[in-house]
């Protein structure tokens, strides 16, 4: 597979890699699969949200504000 960049993007890329010390073509292939990785992750995320939706597993507002709230509480006095 062959892909055009940007020049400007390209020229970055380049920078990048050798301030890394690594191959131009090795850093493609990591935000690449970074990416996809992030994306098919996200998508089963939103999928179980939906599932949770439609089996009536949800909160009210009054009961997210109650966990919100207990769940900074906790925050702020673990500090």
């Amino acid at each position: 597979m062959e892909i055009c960049l940007p020049g400007e993007l390209e020229d970055k890329l380049s920078h990048l890699a050798s301030r890394q010390g690594r191959d131009t073509s090795a850093l493609v292939v990591e935000a690449v699969e970074r990416l996809v990785d992030h994306d098919l992750w996200f998508t089963s995320e939103v999928e179980k949200g939906l599932a949770q939706i439609e089996s009536g597993q949800t909160l009210s507002h009054e009961e997210v504000g109650i966990r919100l709230r207990d769940f900074l509480t906790s925050k702020l006095t673990q500090s």
